[in-house]
């Protein structure tokens, strides 16, 4: 389980983890021995506290006995005095944000392996944040970006020069979002007499992917192992004086691929 598996990285960072689920006692208490799950699972039997959040799975009809009453699959992040600060929910149930993607769109450091990639005039740092998914994973591409001394790049919607881009090779089964760029700063090009927006300070980039959770995708990935991503970066660089050569920088991330484990109870 993704979350078990983050749970004393988390404790390192100061978060504690509790899940709420409709499950009775007994079904949680057997799911946490044969999973070896140690954060507390919370029961919340008729969904009680789910509707009263206003999380209950609407799209779900009342005949499906088998997982009706379930929330949309989702995380509240609290500070220390119970106040939610950031959620992050899906549509649909078969569907779940990792916990290192949530950290990742906070800003949280990541104990996660990294490859230093090498490009002219920018230090790159790529890494995923999940090095296994499932069908119904949702999962974040990391780039880390530090510009060398006096150097800066341009950022997404200028005119007039090559902004930088991350762009995702389309593949099946793989759902890919626009990629989330930071806010830019403001740079006046004394020469021109010009301002413009760009990068001059280390910045990361953070691409979100899904692995498509219908049936027939978990059918056709049922038997692969492992996937490879490929990307390109794009960008200009420039000085105060010169621009040098646009440059694209060929990027690759592996992750493992494991089945969508359903089981609640011990058949």
């Amino acid at each position: 389980m993704e979350l078990q598996g983050r749970v004393e990285s988390l404790k390192r960072q100061g978060i504690a983890v509790a899940a709420v689920s409709y499950d009775p006692v007994n079904v949680l208490a057997d799911f946490a021995a044969r999973r070896a799950i140690t954060f507390p699972l919370l029961s919340d039997p008729g969904s009680g506290t789910i509707r009263r959040y206003g999380i209950f799975n609407t799209t779900i009809p009342d005949t499906n006995r088998e997982v009706y009453g379930v929330p949309f699959p989702g995380t509240f992040m609290l500070n220390a005095r119970a106040q939610v600060t950031a959620r992050f929910f899906e549509p649909a149930y078969q569907e779940r944000n990792t916990v290192a993607s949530i950290l990742a769109h906070l800003g949280n450091a990541l104990d996660v392996p990294a490859t230093k990639v090498s490009s002219p005039q920018l230090e790159l740092t790529s890494f995923a944040t999940d090095t296994t998914v499932a069908p119904g994973t949702h999962f974040s591409i990391l780039l880390d970006v530090k510009p060398s001394k006096g150097i800066h790049v341009y950022a997404p919607g200028v005119s007039g020069y090559k902004p930088i881009a991350l762009t995702i090779e389309s593949q099946r089964w793989l759902a890919v979002s626009g990629a989330m760029y930071p806010i830019s700063e403001d740079y006046y090009f004394r020469p021109l007499n010009e301002h413009v927006k760009v990068y001059q300070r280390p910045f990361r980039i953070v691409q979100d992917i899904a692995l498509d959770a219908s049936s027939e995708a978990q059918a056709a990935l049922k038997d692969i192992s492992e996937m490879t991503i490929r990307g390109v970066l794009q960008y200009q660089a420039c000085d105060e004086k010169i621009c040098f050569s646009p440059q694209t920088v060929p990027l690759t991330w592996t992750v493992k691929v494991r089945e969508l484990d359903r089981e609640r109870l011990k058949r």
